[in-house]
Parts: structure tokens; sequence; C-alpha cells
């Protein structure tokens, strides 16, 4: 009874361990070096009626070398402003990124006017790894 008890307590424990050294020796890969975001149709008219609605994040996070294009898309009827830009409807805009960086940006796309594209370094040692697969879990749990 004290084996089978053993072992069963043994046995999530190589799990976990596992679990871990596969998040922290897995290199973090990516589909795509695109960060994708739309403007639906509708989003002028309404915040012309008055909704206060946020389509886009006010923060967005990308990595340089994996996920460092930014692209939004105007799905509106309307043309849309992101920093210096004009994105006329049906257009897409894509602004790559190769520094570590924060940046502000107007946009006529959120209700403050303002958006912050914030760039990280790729997280190259195993330690870094985990501490970025464990934010991206933490901040997914935290938006259910």
């Amino acid at each position: 009874m004290v084996r089978i008890r053993r072992w069963a307590l043994s046995v999530p424990s190589v799990v976990a361990v596992g679990a871990l050294a596969s998040a922290a020796l897995v290199p973090v890969e990516f589909d795509s070096r695109e960060e994708l975001f739309e403007i639906p149709k509708g989003t002028w008219a309404r915040r012309r009626a008055g909704d206060q609605v946020e389509i886009l994040p006010s923060e967005i996070r990308l990595i340089v070398g994996m996920r460092d294009i930014l692209v939004l898309r105007n799905l509106d009827d309307v043309p849309q402003i992101f920093g210096p830009t004009l994105i006329m409807p049906g257009q897409s805009f894509r602004l790559p990124f190769e520094v570590a960086s924060e940046n502000q940006f107007a946009c006529t796309a959120h209700v403050s006017g303002q958006m912050t594209v914030i760039v990280e370094d790729a997280p190259g040692s195993p330690l870094a790894r985990l501490r970025w697969r464990a934010g991206k879990l933490v901040s997914a749990v935290s938006r259910l």
C-alpha cells in the first residue's frame, strides 16, 4: 500500500517537472511574424452613437525577431489614423519593429486616442522562456 501511495505521488511530480522542463527548453515559435488586429465594420458609427467600445487592446506586446510586425486592418467604413498613417477603409497597414522599445501612437480606433506598442527581446534563456510562457498563461487566465 505504501508503494502504491509513493508511486501515486511521484507520477504527478514527474509530469510537472517534465512540463516545466519542456516550457523552459522548447524555443518559442510562431507560425507568422505578424500580429494582426482588425478594426471592425461599424466602429465609427458605434462611437458616434456614444458607445465607448474598445475594439483594440490599449497595449500590444510584440517580440523582436519572432512576432515583430504589427498589422492593422481597417474593415470600417471610414478612414482610421494610427500614428502618422491614414488607413483607408479596406486597407491594411504593416509596421515592422527591429529593436526592443516602448512606443506610443495616436489611434482613432481607441476611445482614449492612444495605443502603446511594447516590443520585447525574444526570451533566449530557458528561465526567460519559462517566465514568458508563465506570463502568457496568467494573462490568458485573467481574461476569462
